[in-house]
């Protein structure tokens, strides 16, 4: 069984060093660790690019579902850990929810894996 990460908000964007700064304080490394375990899945990947295609607008998880060919149940529990991790935001239309992109929240956590960053 694996080894359950503590509970840590990761609502907002991460927010520390870039991992070549230097040794990574315990609780920094765990707030990029549960982004990164968010994204550690080709359908959330898939997910994601479909998303960053339409930043301004979303996609709704109807159009999502067959793009990646699983069911809309499926794509939405992908879709709540991206919202968990802070990726990704939904609103709600009608019996429809819209998922966007968090900019700020990629570009933070592409800043601390960027050995050049900084």
């Amino acid at each position: 069984m694996p080894k359950a990460l503590p509970l840590l908000d990761t609502s907002a964007p991460v927010c520390c060093a870039p991992l070549a700064a230097g040794v990574m304080a315990s609780q920094d490394a765990l707030a990029v660790a549960l982004r990164l375990k968010a994204l550690a899945d080709p359908v959330r990947v898939q997910l994601m690019s479909m998303l960053l295609a339409e930043p301004d607008t979303g996609v709704c998880t109807c159009d999502l579902a067959p793009a990646v060919n699983l069911s809309e149940a499926t794509v939405s529990h992908h879709l709540k850990q991206l919202r968990e991790a802070g990726l990704v935001e939904g609103t709600r239309k009608g019996t429809n929810v819209y998922y966007r992109p968090q900019p700020a929240a990629l570009g933070a956590l592409v800043r601390v894996l960027d050995p050049n960053c900084c």
